[in-house]
């Protein structure tokens, strides 16, 4: 398990092997989450960019628009809302 130093203006440095093991470079944008009392780190480019590319190739090939899956949305529930609460 690595180890490091919180810096004077909330900076940290990530060790080396770690970079290096993840591809990251000194320029690289992370994206910072709390999970309970931890913070996790990941690289920005795994969050968003690749998901909503894969989506929206989804939805194009399926034919459907950002509306029809928040009616679809709207739909589930309403369902959930109804199952669960009669």
């Amino acid at each position: 398990m690595a180890q490091t130093k919180l810096w004077g203006r909330g900076q940290l440095t990530i060790p080396v092997n770690l970079r290096r093991e993840l591809g990251m470079d000194e320029e690289e944008i992370l994206q910072i989450n709390l999970v309970g009392k931890s913070l996790l780190l990941t690289p920005k480019k795994l969050l968003g960019d690749g998901l909503a590319r894969k989506v929206e190739r989804e939805m194009k090939k399926q034919g459907l628009s950002l509306e029809d899956l928040l009616n679809e949305l709207k739909q589930e529930r309403t369902r959930y809302h109804r199952e669960k609460y009669g």
